[in-house]
């Protein structure tokens, strides 16, 4: 009977020197390949791995004995199970945290010897050694395991970070993949590494950012260990998608594209052990991009916020605010971009209340027919044209420009320009002349019931098979209201059609859309809180982190019958429109677009600041973030 691994492991011996794993050098050894401890193969890998580039790294193939790991392939097939789990950051089938084999009882034992083997072959003396010998990292901790196995199939991927959490110090991957079917290339699921570039700031402290392009990339191998040694701000990679299946493949079995693989870490010596530093692990955790991401870091992120004034060419110097109507020019000018229904009085007043009640707004098919088939008509244009493959190329030769660093998002987008509206496309004419205007603003105000002043816009394009936005959080001291016009032509995102002027505001419905979005492309807002940020790098969970209860780590995973922390969600779609309430502390992201997506996800946002009227009594100053209907 097979059983979950999470239910294989016991609490209380992590960091205590395992029973039986005291081995001698030697035995350790006949568990590797033969030659591999060899002086001159020694010096070979620690050779290449020095002169490896981007960072350092290494890969050594037929690691161990082939018949050792196809004896723990099937052993893992046999007798463990997995959770698939997705979140902001990856989408995979996980294990739970192998480290306490040792605490199983005989009969658990008795279903995993050779995996059992492997682990305390990996961990051993003999080949910590040899590891710390090739990465120059320094020795490595034998008490303190930290692995898992994680299975990828067509979808699943993990995007850009630097495995940077408290006393790592090599991070490693060992391959088991079909030891009879070599892997394909063209499969995906490959190792890459990115390469960093050095910012200088005014306080004359550098910070390195990764380049939005992988230069490196290590398709996977039976057998194949792949490693580097964890460096703050420098280890950059992710895990390309696996790819689906082509239905023109013939011949091709359902589970040949299945990137099963045993990772981990090493960690820095613990106390009692050689090499055992007080006080390392805490200076270690200063350095961890986790903190980068919530510090100063963010002043190289591309693009850059550039809130404007609210453009005075409607109704100048009047206030924008809830509690005044449109005007005749106002109409005349929103008829223009917008379906007739969302102008009337009737419709106005029923949003305002849904919105009062809510902080947040869904509606299909906001822009009117005319204006939205000039724009489908462009976007559709647009996608049928390719584009280059690198972030020089494009920003040459295009008008797009590439979102970075990687570890919180990439995507292609366009910035308002300053004034220019001639010849220009219908895509930059809503961020050029309708979501700056005074018109579309005070509608917005009467919508929301706020009083509205900057805005800042963004028009962005989402590639399929390359682009996301990480969960981040919004700190700033008072809430402001966020829009998000998705104008995606393609279908198979998860949603269902709706008639002129009909609003999705149920929790229901986005769960449903959101569950058929295999494709990703969904927006997500998110409950935050001030606990720590669980990172589950590569699906290894490590078990002294702390979990976030709105974790977005831990968003959607099997079992669960709800999403833990999830305000409001939309999938991408053609012509609909969302308004949101974003208060300190929320979290935000949209999923990575899978490569078997029929199109790149495209959208309009906008961020507009609320003015905080301290001396009126407003409703939404009491709860400003979208509402959770469990709550």
């Amino acid at each position: 009977m097979k059983r979950k691994a999470e239910e294989l492991t016991r609490e209380g011996t992590k960091d205590q020197p395992p029973k039986n794993r005291v081995g001698n050098v030697m035995t350790a050894q006949t568990k590797f390949r033969d030659g591999l401890f060899d002086k001159d193969v020694l010096e070979d890998y620690t050779k290449q791995y020095a002169k490896s580039q981007p960072y350092k790294h290494g890969v050594i193939q037929k690691l161990v004995s082939p018949t050792l790991l196809r004896s723990v392939r099937k052993e893992i097939q046999d007798n463990l199970s997995f959770s698939p789990k997705e979140t902001d950051i990856y989408k995979i089938h996980q294990s739970g945290d192998l480290a306490n084999l040792d605490g199983l009882d005989d009969s658990s034992l008795r279903l995993l010897p050779s995996l059992l083997t492997l682990r305390d072959a990996l961990y051993s003396l003999a080949f910590r050694t040899y590891l710390s010998m090739v990465t120059d990292s320094g020795p490595l901790s034998g008490n303190k395991t930290d692995m898992a196995i994680n299975v990828y199939t067509p979808g699943c991927h993990l995007l850009c970070h630097d495995d940077v959490i408290g006393s790592r110090r090599v991070s490693y991957i060992l391959y088991l993949t079909d030891p009879d079917k070599a892997w394909k290339t063209e499969w995906g699921g490959a190792l890459r590494l990115y390469p960093t570039h050095t910012f200088m700031g005014e306080d004359g402290l550098q910070t390195k950012t990764p380049s939005p392009d992988f230069t490196a990339s290590i398709p996977p191998a039976f057998n194949q260990l792949s490693f580097f040694a964890v460096q703050p701000g420098e280890s950059f990679h992710d895990v390309e998608e696996v790819h689906a299946d082509d239905q023109k493949v013939q011949g091709e079995n359902k589970g040949e594209r299945v990137r099963m693989a045993i990772s981990g870490w090493y960690h820095i010596p613990q106390e009692g052990e050689e090499g055992y530093v007080e006080g390392l692990e805490e200076q270690l955790a200063e350095k961890s991009s986790l903190v980068q991401l919530q510090g100063k870091a963010d002043r190289f992120d591309f693009p850059e916020p550039k809130p404007q004034a609210i453009m005075q060419d409607i109704d100048e110097g009047q206030e924008i605010d809830g509690g005044k109507e449109l005007s005749e020019k106002d109409l005349e000018f929103l008829v223009g971009f917008l379906a007739p229904t969302y102008l009337t009085p009737e419709t106005v007043e029923e949003l305002s209340e849904m919105f009062s009640e809510e902080s947040s707004l869904r509606m299909e098919n906001f822009l009117s027919n005319r204006f939205s088939t000039r724009l489908r008509t462009y976007i559709e244009g647009q996608e049928k044209q390719s584009l280059p493959s690198s972030t020089t190329e494009i920003e040459k030769s295009t008008n797009w420009k590439v979102a970075r660093p990687p570890h919180k998002h990439r995507f292609l987008y366009q910035q308002r320009s300053d004034g220019r509206i001639e010849g220009i496309s219908p895509f930059e004419e809503i961020i050029e002349i309708l979501l700056p205007s005074r018109a579309f603003t005070k509608w917005l105000a009467l919508v929301t019931g706020l009083k509205l002043e900057s805005c800042n816009v963004l028009a962005r394009r989402f590639r399929r098979g390359l682009d996301y936005s990480l969960a981040t959080g919004y700190d700033e001291g008072s809430a402001r209201v966020e829009l998000t016009l998705g104008v995606t032509p393609t279908d198979g995102w998860g949603d269902e059609e709706q008639g002129e002027g009909d609003t999705a505001n149920d929790k229901e419905d986005s769960d449903k859309n959101e569950e058929n979005a295999g494709v990703g492309g969904y927006e997500v807002y998110m409950a935050g809180d001030e606990e720590e940020y669980d990172n589950v790098e590569e699906g290894v969970t490590n078990s002294d982190q702390k979990k976030s209860k709105a974790d977005p780590a831990i968003y959607k995973s099997s079992g669960g019958g709800e999403d833990d922390g999830v305000l409001f969600s939309m999938p991408a779609g053609w012509n609909r429109m969302s308004i949101v309430l974003r208060d300190t502390g929320v979290l935000k992201f949209v999923k990575y677009i899978s490569r078997s997506a029929r199109g790149d996800r495209w959208d309009i946002t906008g961020e507009y600041g609320v003015i905080d009227d301290s001396d009126v009594e407003d409703e939404h100053t009491q709860d400003v973030s979208p509402k959770n209907d469990d709550e």
